[in-house]
Order: structure tokens, then C-alpha cells, then sequence
């Protein structure tokens, strides 16, 4: 005899975070162009519930890798701020098979893989969850590249962008890579494009060369020790933004590398962007004070864009 088919709780991984009330996540669905389906996860803005608010698209980084669902501290930090937060597995990502994988191949920046982010933005306002006029493109590594793409390829999208850590120029970055690290080069080369040999495909696809498109206010942080998105790549777009007159922050942790360990810089950066989401999305913030043992620099306004960040 077959009893009703239930499900009881096995355990509570962190029990800590039981007395307090947290924002769902949902996973979705969204038809990029082609007709692709593409998995996403979705998390409301707390005091909108289904109502429209400002969205956040959350980029993964890799980009042989994956968004998943479930608990995620910063997703439950922008919801509480005001903001819904997309996640969106786009071509290239991994865990949905190799010919997925493989469609995200020489689709960098002006190709499927950034259009299927522009295709979640669009479903998320098409659906009536994300207000048109104030969305923020945020990511680390490639989701920071993707910022950059988003902003000089689809300047009309977006009200701000956050890069963490991502490159400008793909060429720089790949002539960066030590020589050890020479068969994941070779892997890069044919998954991203031949920008060593062709010199119109990288500009074509590297936003450093598109800086005059760019019409929102940028954020950006870097680690000056990051081995694999030298800081080069951060100075460079940076201080082209910022000769243009183009919006710009820049954050700099000497002694950070790819992506912030240190919880003092960690803390300082999210209250930096916190103040950052606010002025250009209107949610709320938390007063920004300073954070003892932060190493927070600002090349932009120390005037050095050669790895000497040491004030006059």
C-alpha cells in the first residue's frame, strides 16, 4: 500500500539564520532570441513582492561556470535594499551538457552570450518585475567583463554597472597569463576567439575600445595582486573613462587578488556599493563609515595608473 507522498526537513544547515525572514528564490525560465531556453533564478525585492522594482542582473563569472539555486547572501542584501536579482545560466555556462557549453563559443561581448543577458533584462521587463529605467549590470571576473559589454554595447539598457575584477581587453588579458598557465590559454583561445591573430576580432569584442559608448556611471574594484585580471585591465578603462569625462569609481585593495578575502575590504566594498545602488537605482543604504583596516585606495583621484597607488 502506497502512503501519500510527503516531505519532512532532514536538517538545518544553518541554524543562526532561522529567526530571520528571507526573500525566496525562483527558478524561471526565459527564451533568449534564438529561441534557446535559458534557466534563471529569481529573487524580489522585499518590499515590492510581485510588484516592479529596480533589478540587479547578477552575471556568474567563469564563464565555464554556473549560477544555482538556492540561499545566497548577496542576493538576500540587494532584496533588502529594494532590488530583485536575476541570475541567468547563459550560453556557455556549465551543467546543462556539452553542446550549451560549446554555443557560447567566439560569443563574447557583441555575440549570444551577452545577448542572452540583454534577452533576461528584456523578460524581466516584458514580465513586469524589473522597472525599464533603473537596472544595474553586476559581476566578478567575466560577469565584471560582461558589465563593461553591457554598458558599451547596450548603452541604452542600463542605469549603472558594478565590474569586479573583470578585463577590458581581452588581448591584455591573455598576454598577462604566466607561462605555466599555457595550455589553459591555448583552451581560452579557442572557446573565446583568435584575438592573438586578429586584431579587428578583439577590439571588436573588448570594451576598452568602445569607452565612448558608455553613457551610465560605472563602479569598479580591483585587487592590485590579482594574477589572472592584472590590474592593468581595471586602470586602463578606468582612467579612459575618466579622461572622457565619462562617470567612474574606482577602487583599488593593494592587498587583495582575484576577487576581495580580506572581511575589512569585503565590508568596505559592499558599503561603497551599497552607496553606489542607491544614488543611481534608489534604494536604500546604510551610512557609509569608514572600516578600520580597510586598505581602500583610489587611483583615479591619486592621479597613477602604474601600480603605484602611494599619495603625493
Amino acid at each position: 500500500e502506497t502512503s501519500t507522498p510527503s516531505l519532512a526537513p532532514l536538517f538545518v544547515s544553518n541554524p543562526k539564520l532561522l529567526p530571520y525572514k528571507f526573500a525566496p528564490m525562483e527558478d524561471v525560465r526565459i527564451t533568449a532570441r534564438d529561441g534557446l531556453e535559458l534557466v534563471g533564478y529569481l529573487t524580489r525585492a522585499v518590499e515590492k513582492g510581485s510588484g516592479t522594482s529596480p533589478l540587479i542582473l547578477l552575471v556568474h563569472g567563469g564563464p565555464w561556470a554556473r549560477d544555482s539555486w538556492g540561499f545566497r547572501a548577496q542576493c538576500q542584501w540587494f532584496a533588502n535594499r529594494g532590488y530583485a536579482t536575476l541570475q541567468v545560466n547563459y550560453r556557455g555556462s556549465t551543467g546543462y551538457g556539452k553542446t550549451f557549453l560549446h554555443k557560447g563559443d567566439k560569443q563574447w561581448g557583441v555575440g549570444d552570450m551577452q545577448h542572452d543577458l540583454t534577452d533576461a533584462v528584456q523578460w524581466a521587463i516584458d514580465e513586469g518585475i524589473a522597472d525599464k529605467d533603473n537596472i544595474c549590470i553586476y559581476g566578478g571576473s567575466y560577469g565584471g567583463y560582461a558589465c563593461l559589454a553591457g554598458l558599451t554595447f547596450t548603452p541604452d539598457l542600463y542605469k549603472c554597472g558594478v565590474d569586479i575584477v573583470g578585463p577590458s581587453n581581452i588581448k591584455t588579458l591573455l598576454d598577462s597569463v604566466p607561462p605555466y598557465w599555457a595550455p589553459l590559454r591555448n583552451g581560452m583561445l579557442k572557446k573565446i576567439g583568435d584575438v592573438d591573430n586578429d586584431p579587428e576580432f578583439n577590439e571588436k569584442i573588448s570594451p576598452l575600445f568602445h569607452v565612448d559608448k558608455i553613457k551610465a556611471p560605472l563602479l569598479i574594484g580591483h585587487g592590485a595582486n590579482d594574477p589572472r585580471v592584472k590590474q592593468a585591465e581595471a586602470d586602463q578603462i578606468a582612467f579612459s573613462m575618466h579622461e572622457k569625462g565619462i562617470p567612474v569609481e574606482y577602487v583599488l585593495y593593494p592587498d587583495e587578488g582575484h576577487g576581495f578575502a580580506r572581511p575589512e575590504n569585503r565590508i568596505d566594498f559592499n558599503g561603497r556599493v551599497e552607496q553606489f545602488l542607491a544614488k543611481h537605482l534608489g534604494g536604500r543604504a546604510e551610512e557609509m563609515v569608514e572600516v578600520e583596516g580597510s586598505t581602500a585606495r583610489f587611483p583615479l583621484l591619486e592621479g597613477s595608473s602604474n601600480g603605484d597607488t602611494s599619495s603625493e
